[in-house]
């Protein structure tokens, strides 16, 4: 069992096991990179999805570092981003230190990403300290089950020396998300269960099917020692243990020794054998599309979910996102309306998924607009 972390004030979690001892720091690690196309034309590379307010009246990552707040304080966290993003998430973020916003050169995956995060803590805190990964853009409905699933997952982590990772319950079978099936029970009592398989992003009805075997969301909600993390790094990611090994203090020649990028999950989780999984179910969405929209923001009488200055009348099911410009819905269903700037898209809620390949489509002048 664990004692419960003070609001807003603690960066260690005291553990219960047999008798109370304490573990290592307890850290936050924010991934923060990337862009959001399916966001566009909101979402630009100086605007990214996790600095727009989809999910609430703030911004994504505004959420999570508020959500995350409870569990670490403001010196415990850390938030990986691309160089062009370190500005504004800092004016986003005055409480984090500057020296918490890693800027990483060059995409090269999550498990590059997060081996530098844990080699930093380990040398900050030392090899027991226990390190929360999560990611910037979603949307939590539950906050305090999403930190209590979290501070379980540190304390199995502390005391049995696993890699676990929350597997959220699934609502839907979504054949967008990865899933995990749970295997056998380990042996503390704690209810967390071997990683039998994971599944990327699985065809609609091999989804359906694993919903139904009681699959887990792959939510990317990673809970470690950093000790741990970094000897299984060591043992089974060549792609990026001996860039570490190499650059353990330079970030640029780190990453560009990278020698493929590769995701966490990939190069790590699934080669090894000491990774657990517990169930989570606290309203969780990666707010992936427009019409993801749908799920987690309040929507009127006739189901529409609209941001700006919008009216609808005899309207229902759509999606609308007004910047500057009033948006008018008359007699029209599961459309999907965004403006910004002079410049307008109207899809439907089913194609909104596909703005990848509207993008590839599109001139330059109108697809990299700022």
């Amino acid at each position: 069992m664990s004692t419960p972390i003070p609001a807003r004030t603690s960066s260690r979690i005291l553990v219960t096991n047999e008798a109370t001892r304490e573990a290592g720091a307890v850290w936050s690690v924010i991934l923060a990179g990337g862009v959001g196309s399916r966001f566009w034309p909101v979402s630009t590379a100086s605007r990214p999805k996790q600095l727009l307010p989809l999910a609430s009246e703030q911004p994504l990552l505004r959420d999570a570092l508020d959500r995350m707040a409870p569990l670490c304080d403001s010196s415990h966290t850390l938030i990986l981003t691309s160089a062009s993003l370190v500005k504004p998430i800092g004016a986003l973020a005055p409480e984090i230190p500057t020296a918490n916003l890693i800027a990483e050169p060059k995409p090269a995956g999550t498990a590059a990403a997060l081996s530098w995060a844990a080699a930093i803590i380990e040398s900050t805190s030392g090899p027991d300290a226990i390190m929360m990964s999560i990611h910037a853009d979603w949307a939590v409905a539950d906050a305090d089950g999403f930190r209590a699933a979290l501070t379980r997952a540190a304390v199995i982590a502390a005391t049995t020396h696993s890699l676990v990772t929350v597997g959220v319950v699934p609502t839907r079978p979504d054949p967008g998300y990865g899933y995990i099936r749970p295997g056998a029970p380990i042996a503390d009592s704690s209810g967390a269960r071997r990683v039998a398989e994971f599944v990327e992003k699985p065809t609609a009805d091999r989804a359906a099917s694993m919903v139904s075997e009681g699959c887990l969301w792959n939510s990317g909600i990673f809970v470690w020692r950093v000790a741990d993390f970094l000897d299984e790094l060591r043992k089974h990611c060549h792609e990026v243990a001996p860039a570490l090994a190499n650059h353990p203090n330079d970030l640029a020649g780190f990453f560009a020794a990278v020698s493929k990028p590769i995701a966490v999950d990939v190069g790590v989780l699934e080669r090894s054998d000491r990774v657990v999984v517990i169930a989570g179910d606290f309203g969780w969405d990666d707010v992936g599309t427009w019409s993801a929209l749908k799920r987690v923001r309040a929507a009127d009488s006739g189901g529409n979910v609209a941001s700006g200055p919008v009216h609808t009348v005899n309207a229902t099911g759509n999606v609308v996102h007004a910047e500057g410009n009033e948006v008018v819905l008359y007699g029209v269903s599961d459309l999907v309306v965004v403006t910004r700037d002079g410049l307008t898209l109207v899809t439907t809620t089913q194609h909104a998924a596909d703005l990848k390949g509207l993008l590839a489509a599109l001139p330059p002048r109108l697809r990299d607009r700022e």
